[in-house]
């Protein structure tokens, strides 16, 4: 048996997060309505239209989008008129507004974070056990903190998956701009190009297609969370699955994932056409 003594970081853990819920309470309540706001404004334009003129403009936007690719505009629209006949079509508009909302949230946040790890070694050095820890920690754990600091409902829900899907973004902006040729930068110096005028009009441009990837993965993780998420009161399609786990209900909670897989499927095609089309230009 271990007769060393426990070194106690649980407790450390506990009073830094009672410590930020007294001092930052007003301000995590801002964040939280914030939040939830700009989760109900995009559920309720999703759900503005007929199910079928969204699942028309929808087939058309992707055909545009994916470079005239009928087959996965077709492709969506059947899936999305899959969703429609289970009855799962505000369900899936919710899951939507969530992951929709999350992931901006996440790109906000990870692409210039990205940024300045690849234009400073220090930040890079720094981040890195952090992204490190961010991808390894089970997902549950993120839950925790989430209900303390926000409550109930779909505000922790995406705050927790905002944090789980955001390492991607950062890691691949990164390695986007680092893999740049040397070349092109010295090239763009000597023409004397500021700091900025570089990163703008050189760097991201020919980072754009492994940042596009950075973005699919933040969406793929992102709609990993649905169900997780649905734990702590988010609503959507996440919500039937745990629904039918708790009921035993196979049905339901395999047409809820099915629902879940279809938005999955077009979101991913959708964001590796944009990829492969910057991929072209670069």
């Amino acid at each position: 048996m271990n007769n060393l003594p426990k070194i106690p970081i649980g407790d450390a853990v506990e009073v830094l997060v009672s410590w930020i819920e007294s001092t930052f309470g007003g301000l995590l309540n801002w964040i939280s309505d914030g939040l939830d706001f700009m989760i109900t404004v995009l559920r309720d334009v999703l759900l503005i239209l007929p199910p079928p003129v969204f699942v028309i403009l929808a087939a058309v936007a992707i055909w545009f989008v994916a470079r005239r690719n009928t087959k996965l505009a077709v492709g969506s629209a059947i899936g999305l008129l899959l969703v429609w006949d289970l009855q799962l079509w505000d369900l899936a508009m919710e899951t939507l507004a969530l992951v929709i909302a999350s992931t901006l949230l996440a790109l906000l946040i990870g692409i210039p974070t990205g940024i300045m790890a690849a234009r400073s070694e220090t930040v890079n050095r720094a981040i890195k056990p952090v992204l490190d820890l961010m991808q390894t920690m089970p997902a549950f754990v993120y839950l925790i903190p989430a209900v303390i600091f926000f409550g109930l409902g779909n505000v922790p829900g995406m705050i927790a998956t905002v944090v789980f899907a955001m390492p991607p973004v950062i890691r691949l902006t990164a390695l986007g701009i680092l893999q740049v040729p040397g070349d092109l930068i010295e090239l763009a110096e000597a023409f004397g190009t500021t700091e900025r005028q570089k990163l703008v009009k050189v760097q991201l441009p020919l980072a754009m297609p492994t940042i596009m990837a950075g973005v699919n993965q933040c969406i793929m993780m992102a709609l990993s969370m649905v169900v997780i998420a649905a734990m702590i009161g988010a609503r959507g399609l996440g919500y039937k699955v745990l629904e039918g786990i708790q009921r035993l209900d196979i049905g339901t909670g395999f047409e809820a994932g099915l629902a879940i897989v279809i938005l999955a499927i077009i979101l991913d095609r959708v964001t590796q056409s944009l990829a492969a089309e910057r991929r072209e230009r670069t």
